[in-house]
């Protein structure tokens, strides 16, 4: 069987990778394949077509390829809450919280994950075309071996490229340890409108017909996520 992940460097798909690597998906009889498919939307859209068996993503994700959730289910969560940060310019003086320092700016987001930024803005009183606030692509993500969609944003932050990203934990230490940036929204740890935190979050995704065929691998997955967590929290060492 085949699992998929958008990003291999990131904490929120980790339990993902440690079920494979640590052999828990082998314990529950799974022999698991691990691979590295994004962005996130096309991931989702490889399992709608049969490519592979489960994937590691948003949760909010799932009806770009199964509209109206119809073929696909969340089956577990690999991590709580929505999981990115919102970098700005470390010359535009922005302290955390104070999301209105987005307005006029270029920000840089990957497909779907921007969703949860439009939405944080909406809810905070900030309109994405009176306030000029562009959100598009991250020049030079998802390019050659380029794995993880946050570090390019940071250097793309760094060059001078963006003002600022919408982007994973990863991508937020390295912009913010090299001086090139500021956390201003920490969507995680409760920045933002209320609410916000439950926008989305990563999770174990599988098919319909998965669930149809093999419930008992499908069982066996959910098991071995449980597990592989479990462990975890007893030894972060591992």
């Amino acid at each position: 069987m085949k699992i998929a992940i958008p990003d291999l460097i990131s904490n929120s798909y980790f339990p993902a990778i440690a079920a494979v690597e640590l052999g828990f998906f082998k314990e529950e009889g799974l022999d698991m394949e691990l691979e590295a498919i994004f962005p996130v939307d096309h991931t989702l859209e490889v399992l709608r077509d049969g490519g592979i068996d489960f994937v590691g993503g948003s949760a909010h994700s799932v009806p770009f390829a199964y509209p109206n959730w119809k073929g696909a289910k969340l089956i577990g969560a690999l991590a709580q809450n929505m999981y990115w940060f919102l970098i700005l310019r470390s010359d535009l003086g922005a302290k955390q919280g104070e999301i209105e320092k987005i307005k006029g700016l270029n920000i840089g987001a990957a497909p779907l994950v921007e969703l949860g930024l439009k939405r944080l803005l909406i809810e905070s009183g900030i309109d994405i075309e009176r306030d000029n606030v562009t959100i598009g692509p991250v020049p030079g993500a998802f390019l050659g071996e380029n794995k993880n969609f946050g570090v390019a944003a940071a250097k793309a932050l760094e060059a001078g490229l963006i003002d600022g990203f919408w982007a994973n934990g990863m991508g937020a230490e390295v912009a913010v340890t090299s001086g090139a940036g500021t956390l201003v929204i920490d969507a995680r740890r409760g920045d933002g409108p209320p609410g916000a935190t439950n926008y989305t979050m990563s999770s174990l995704i599988t098919s319909q017909k998965l669930i149809d065929e093999q419930p008992d691998a499908v069982a066996a997955a959910v098991r071995a996520l449980v597990k592989t967590q479990e462990a975890l929290k007893a030894d972060i060492s591992l």
